[in-house]
């Protein structure tokens, strides 16, 4: 079968309704939302959300074909969102299941404040590997899930179920990828095994994109609530250091993982590659010169980015950016590269795709030579390289 399609976006989707919130100088949800008082909003945006749509449609914009692949209801949201991702894309793969609820996000996302989110997982909850016709995968060059942490079959019985639909993305030939969701460590998904299914399944994934926080929680479950407890429960990531990192990485990578990227929000994008062996197991996206990639140790810094509209789907942004310039052929230090300006893009917009640019203007942004972030790794024994503007790591063959 050919294999007319880069991508296939599959798994966990659902209707993101993002109210337009002005800055009223809050920065907490304490000072903005209060019992009795009316918040006035600004318009509405309504669009389709999860990594389906954020991942699918940004890889689209960057000039990829991509296939949908999803559960979704039969009420009015689950038409809504078959709707927008057929108008966006392919979605032969999308699956309406008139007796189930269709998932739906409400995202508060004020300036200065970190988003939250009031989500209903619905169908994403019924989802399982016969949601996918093993001719899809055959279809596409790389197969990308997204979030099995908010899909309950795919997390239940050991991540038995996340399994298969890897073992029929691989058995289709296809090179495969997959992001995760860090669960609340109090519901279900929290209080599954992660590391056993991780184990379980990382064999069968050739790029791992967690972001770090997510993977902490996965690998060393105790540490990952330790440091919360000792940091008030704020973000970990300005508190995790460079060796954290490396061991981290170094785990998933045992676990069977090719490629792990760890999203670092505005730390960067951190990556570290398994060795040429496993690099040659890929499907049909491997490299055709898999050295560049193997046994690689880079941190690419975020862009700077002062003025940020919202953080919808910025992760899921950046994935787009990497798996193109994967797709494409290009060298990590410019797969890392890519990941960080489309994550920029992502923030400079209300919702998760609209500010997404081509391909071409993508590298026409990373050719400008825009001001980035401190990853905090100068004092860890990392070597700053002005041309690719990349930390290598120890260990990297470019060091």
């Amino acid at each position: 079968m050919d294999r007319n399609y880069d991508a296939v976006a599959a798994g966990h989707v659902c209707l993101d309704i993002i109210p337009a919130i002005s800055d009223t100088g809050a920065r907490g949800f304490g000072d903005l939302l209060r019992p009795g008082k009316l918040l006035h909003t600004g318009p509405v945006v309504v669009n389709t959300g999860g990594p389906v749509s954020n991942t699918g449609i940004a890889l689209r914009k960057l000039g990829a074909s991509v296939l949908f692949c999803a559960r979704t209801g039969g009420d009015a949201f689950g038409r809504i969102t078959l709707d927008l991702l057929q108008r966006s894309g392919n979605a032969d793969g999308v699956r309406l299941v008139e007796e189930s609820a269709s998932s739906y996000t409400i995202v508060l996302a004020p300036p200065g404040i970190d988003r939250v989110f009031l989500h209903n997982p619905g169908a994403n909850d019924d989802f399982g590997p016969e949601d996918i016709d093993p001719d899809l995968p055959a279809q596409a060059r790389l197969f990308h899930f997204g979030y099995p942490p908010l899909m309950k079959r795919m997390y239940a019985d050991g991540g038995l179920e996340l399994e298969r639909v890897f073992r029929i993305a691989r058995d289709a030939g296809a090179t495969t990828s997959c992001d995760m969701a860090l669960p609340d460590p109090d519901s279900d998904a929290g209080q599954a095994p992660w590391r056993a299914i991780l184990e379980r399944v990382l064999p069968h994934v050739d790029i791992f994109l967690p972001s770090v926080e997510e993977a902490l929680y996965m690998v060393e479950p105790d540490a990952f609530l330790a440091m919360k407890r000792a940091h008030g429960g704020a973000e970990l990531i300005e508190h995790l250091t460079p060796d954290d990192y490396l061991r981290i990485a170094d785990a998933l990578l045992g676990y069977g993982a090719g490629v792990v990227s760890l999203k670092s929000g505005d730390r960067g994008f951190f990556l570290k590659t398994a060795d040429a062996n496993r690099l040659r197991s890929f499907g049909a996206a491997r490299p055709a010169d898999v050295e560049p990639w193997a046994d690689r140790t880079l941190w690419g810094p975020a862009l700077s980015a002062p003025n940020i509209a919202s953080a919808t789907g910025s992760g899921d942004s950046s994935i787009a950016g990497f798996l193109m310039a994967f797709l494409r052929g290009e060298p990590p230090e410019t797969a890392v590269a890519t990941a960080n300006c489309v994550g920029w893009q992502n923030v400079q917009a209300l919702d998760a795709v609209s500010g997404v640019r081509s391909w071409e203007e993508t590298r026409g942004l990373m050719a400008s030579a825009m001001p980035v972030n401190d990853a905090g790794v100068a004092q860890s024994g990392w070597r700053w390289d002005d041309k690719d503007r990349v930390w290598y790591g120890p260990g990297d063959p470019r060091y």
